[in-house]
């Protein structure tokens, strides 16, 4: 089965970690990311040999499902499903014509998926699917799923007693392109959603009475706003820090901003983009941009600017190396981070990536986010979308 603005900027403190046998929806990590595609063929080439993950199983009419393509690409801890419908009438496929290519499912592993499901009930949450078991040769996977902003769900999976290549039904295959030596990156770091203007602290609310998930940090007024828009922007992550959930809604600004470009094209909330942890950002910038990956363009008065380099000290790499490939640096009180965004991935400005490298920073980058939306905001302008 598939389940399918303030004058202040401000950053909270970091709470104080929630311990496992305290918390009431306790989450290992985030297990997958489901997309529902057009193409899950093309999609898994792309991923494949752009983002250069590795395809590891299949799920298809071949295996006697007959609504769906279903493609599992990995790169570390980082695990994507690509599905797409093979008819007209397949699930999904109202998904697709209504936001194009998207993120359906941000899948959570749980160490007991009747418990999580049964408190977010009864902790306000829609069900979508009640708990249930697949099975097959390999072991056996739990799952159920509940309702989160716009179309998208949370899938809760406990496959502790489950050694297959992926979930029952799906089969181990060959990659589509050679494995590259050096992974592009290792993790998800966290993943960023949209939602309408004056639901963001619903939605914070939400994973704080469902998942005990606590606010970690929130940005208003100028640091995240530009002359033309304007967005707000709160982080809830669970205890440990291992899911971080950063949520957008627009701000009244004079022009129409990112997060109003996404809502309209996409068609309402949803996933906006998702944060690759990686431990070599150069290399992995060169070789995604070598394979056809665009990123956001920086000006080079960003990387010459005195503030900044006194701000940001001294980091792995020379900040030539940095203005060669535009990639944005911050530091806070815990460390730096060094951090790139992809422009969108498919034919909607929708869904995009970020890539970044962190020594010691638990931010978000939001010394650079004038910056960044700066940039995006030269390419909706570009789109006609400004």
């Amino acid at each position: 089965m598939t389940s399918l603005h303030g004058d202040f900027a401000t950053e909270t403190e970091k709470p104080t970690e929630v311990s496992e046998a305290k918390d009431v929806f306790p989450v290992k990590g985030v297990d997958h990311l489901r997309f529902l595609v057009g193409n899950a063929r093309q999609a898994a080439h792309f991923y494949s040999t752009a983002f250069g993950m590795k395809c590891v199983a299949y799920r298809g009419p071949e295996q006697g499902f007959r609504d769906h393509a279903e493609y599992v690409l990995v790169s570390g801890g980082a695990k994507f499903v690509l599905t797409g419908m093979v008819h007209a009438g397949a699930p999904g496929a109202d998904h697709v014509t209504r936001h194009g290519d998207g993120i359906s499912d941000i899948a959570l592993q749980v160490p007991d998926v009747d418990a999580a499901y049964q408190h977010a009930l009864e902790a306000g949450a829609r069900g979508v699917t009640e708990p249930y078991d697949l099975k097959d040769e390999h072991g056996t996977v739990r799952l159920a799923a509940i309702a989160s902003y716009g179309d998208t769900v949370h899938t809760l999976i406990d496959r502790s007693g489950y050694d297959g290549p992926f979930l029952p039904g799906f089969v181990a295959r060959d990659p589509i392109v050679a494995v590259r030596p050096k992974r592009f990156f290792q993790a998800i770091d966290h993943v960023v959603g949209n939602v309408e203007l004056g639901k963001m602290d619903e939605w914070v609310e939400f994973y704080r009475r469902v998942m005990g998930f606590t606010n970690m940090a929130e940005f208003i007024g100028d640091d995240i706003a530009t002359d033309y828009s304007a967005l707000m922007s709160k982080v809830v992550a669970d205890g440990t820090r291992k899911v971080k959930f950063p949520l957008n809604e627009p701000a009244v600004s004079a022009r129409k901003s990112q997060i109003d470009e996404y809502l309209e094209f996409y068609g309402g909330p949803g996933a906006q983009h998702v944060a690759l942890a990686t431990n070599d950002i150069l290399t992995t910038v060169d070789a995604m941009r070598g394979a056809g990956v665009e990123f956001l363009n920086t000006p080079d008065s960003y990387y010459d600017d005195p503030e900044l380099r006194a701000r940001i000290g001294q980091v792995r790499v020379p900040i030539e190396e940095l203005k060669k490939r535009k990639i944005l640096v911050d530091r806070d009180e815990d460390g730096y981070l060094l951090q790139i965004f992809t422009a969108p991935v498919q034919d909607r400005p929708t869904v995009f990536f970020e890539l970044i490298e962190r020594h010691g920073s638990l931010g978000f980058g939001k010394g650079n986010f004038k910056a960044l939306f700066e940039a995006i905001e030269r390419e909706q302008e570009r789109r006609g979308n400004l």
